[in-house]
């Protein structure tokens, strides 16, 4: 078995956590408690706070620790840890990184630092002085509509073999670029769904795992569906995947995270608003959401 083998498996539905405010915009940690609860409850494998769902880069530094350390003290043997680290510069990832793994974090997901559009060398470079500073594992995030540029195959080619680089979200969207990586980097890279409205396609394309924003608030159909998919009754599957797909559609026309956190007060667990800039629903916005996750809520 060689070192890159032995590295950790990534499975089930990892959430990819929102951070609950009060009415004051300060951390509502009793909400947050109840959210992971209630997340708990419909059968996660794990909890990624801190990602873009989290509002990470509305977060002071002290802030970010808390949230690690509250979702670290909650979580239970055996339940993975993922970190955000993510930071402007590489030693801002660096700092943030070594902080998740002296809490005793698995893992740090990483996209490129933002505001700088890397070239793919300077991406190889980065992610290798993170390997070298903090010998941390790594699943890659590669969203381009929001950090305007991919980790492309370049950069993953240079990358593969590197022991700490466990994995990649893939969320553009793009179903042929998940099946490039799965074929690609077979047994090198693991490929993680992070394109929520094609997951199901995603597993068929050997996807184990599903770092999943929309978690937050339609977690038991999209953990019944994950369960459904790994027992073998893809059918099933797919039919969980029809019933909610409106609901991921919806959220994948904008305003994500305020959609996320609007779908968990539909669930009866509010988690307060975005932070600025992110701005309110509107009250059409709030409607098409809400009649599209209706299944959701009525889930048995």
């Amino acid at each position: 078995m060689t070192t890159k083998e032995m590295t950790m498996k990534l499975q089930g539905v990892l959430p990819a956590l929102v951070t609950p405010f009060d009415a004051k915009g300060s951390i509502d940690f009793a909400a947050f408690g109840r959210h992971l609860t209630a997340l708990r409850a419909a059968g996660v494998a794990g909890w990624v706070p801190c990602g873009s769902s989290g509002e990470y880069n509305f977060l002071t530094d002290a802030e970010r620790d808390q949230v690690l350390r509250f979702v670290q003290d909650f979580a239970r043997p055996g339940e993975v840890l993922i970190a955000g680290t993510n930071a402007p510069s590489t030693a801002g990832v660096i700092e943030n990184t070594l902080k998740a793994k002296a809490l005793g974090y698995d893992a740090v997901l990483l996209a490129v630092p933002f505001y700088t559009k890397p070239t793919q060398a300077e991406i190889v470079r980065h992610f290798q002085a993170v390997i070298q500073a903090t010998d941390m594992n790594i699943v890659l995030y590669s969203y381009p509509g929001k950090d305007g540029v991919e980790i492309g195959y370049e950069a993953l080619d240079a990358l593969a073999d590197e022991p700490r680089i466990i994995g990649i979200k893939e969320s553009s969207g793009v179903l042929q670029r998940a099946i490039g990586i799965a074929t690609r980097y077979a047994g090198r890279i693991q490929l993680v769904s992070g394109s929520d409205d094609i997951a199901w396609d995603f597993m068929h394309w050997g996807a184990d795992s599903w770092i999943c924003g929309p978690a937050n608030c339609m977690a038991k159909p999209v953990c019944e569906m994950d369960a459904a998919f790994r027992q073998g009754d893809h059918a099933r599957a797919k039919q969980i995947m029809t019933a909610i797909w409106p609901a991921m559609n919806v959220l994948e026309s904008g305003k994500f995270v305020q959609k996320l956190k609007f779908g968990c007060e539909l669930q009866g667990n509010p988690v307060g608003e975005c932070r600025m800039p992110l701005g309110p629903l509107t009250a059409e916005e709030k409607a098409e959401f809400a009649q599209a996750m209706q299944v959701v809520v009525d889930w048995k």
